[in-house]
């Protein structure tokens, strides 16, 4: 069942008694960390917040140790006066990792965050044990249109309002199945959850940062962590087709497609996305 057939919003609330991380100077991050097992660890993507995973990795933690936090100037993490670069999210993460005493990790990007799970790849690939990339923002040679369709995000935005950024997203984001099987109270349940989980500033200021992310597809080949890319065939940025082929730009790299899901697949097919995710662990730990 999909998120937009529940018709009920995500439980977003913050555990009050959760301590805060401090993983640089004048930085604390709230985190939330449940299971045991090899570590898997989430990195949002300036819309979500670190209490939505919970409904995305329940069967995940009966086996897996599953990290999730917010990112800095986001959520319930510290607020700073300016919006922390690629690199510095990138050691707020090694930072998080030190504390947790948590060796190398599995990281679960979805959207623009896999700029930054890549990055930490190429930064620091004895910590990072693989990649899942959920509706990836990689393209054979960049990615334009996903340059295009933040800009138009913004325009949005900053000329109407909240609402009206989630009523240009959903139609995009949201494959046409879920559209049409959660009808107007799936639309109305996501919303409240969408509204919920960010401010106008927040989302200003982590869309541009993500136009700033290097969008060269030669990176790709640099990663040398198993990757698997977990793609909707209803994706708004990449066919199937194009999808296996930016996979095949790594070097241990795979493409697995859910059917009738949309940019964000783990909406579409909760169970599947974990299932992809719990395989792929398992595969990548039975080569250790």
């Amino acid at each position: 069942m999909s998120d937009s057939e529940t018709q009920e919003p995500y439980d977003l609330t913050y555990r009050e008694d959760a301590p805060r991380i401090r993983t640089r100077e004048g930085v604390e991050l709230y985190y939330e960390s449940s299971g045991d097992g090899p570590a898997i660890t989430m990195l949002n993507n300036f819309f979500v917040t670190a209490p939505f995973w919970r409904s995305h990795t329940q069967v995940l933690a009966k086996n897996h140790r599953i990290v999730s936090y917010d990112l800095a100037n986001h959520g319930a993490s510290v607020r700073l006066g300016q919006e922390p670069t690629w690199k510095e999210h990138a050691a707020d993460v090694i930072g998080l990792l030190d504390a947790l005493g948590i060796d190398a990790t599995y990281l679960v990007a979805t959207s623009a965050s896999c700029q930054l799970a890549r990055d930490l790849a190429l930064a620091h690939p004895d910590r990072v044990k693989g990649l899942v990339l959920a509706g990836p923002v990689f393209g054979l040679k960049s990615m334009r249109r996903h340059r295009q369709f933040n800009r138009a995000m913004l325009q949005t935005l900053q000329s109407s309002g909240m609402a009206a950024l989630y009523n240009h997203i959903y139609p995009a984001v949201v494959s046409g199945q879920m559209n049409e099987e959660g009808g107007t109270p799936g639309f109305l349940g996501l919303r409240e959850s969408f509204l919920a989980m960010s401010t106008p500033d927040q989302i200003t200021n982590g869309i541009g940062l993500v136009q700033t992310g290097d969008p060269s597809s030669t990176l790709l080949s640099q990663v040398a962590a198993p990757s698997l890319l977990v793609l909707g065939d209803d994706d708004m940025l990449l066919s199937t087709q194009r999808g296996h082929e930016v996979a095949a730009l790594f070097p241990d790299g795979r493409c697995a497609i859910i059917p009738g899901a949309g940019h964000m697949p783990f909406l579409d097919d909760p169970e599947l996305f974990e299932t992809l995710v719990a395989e792929f662990v398992e595969e990548v730990e039975s080569r250790a």
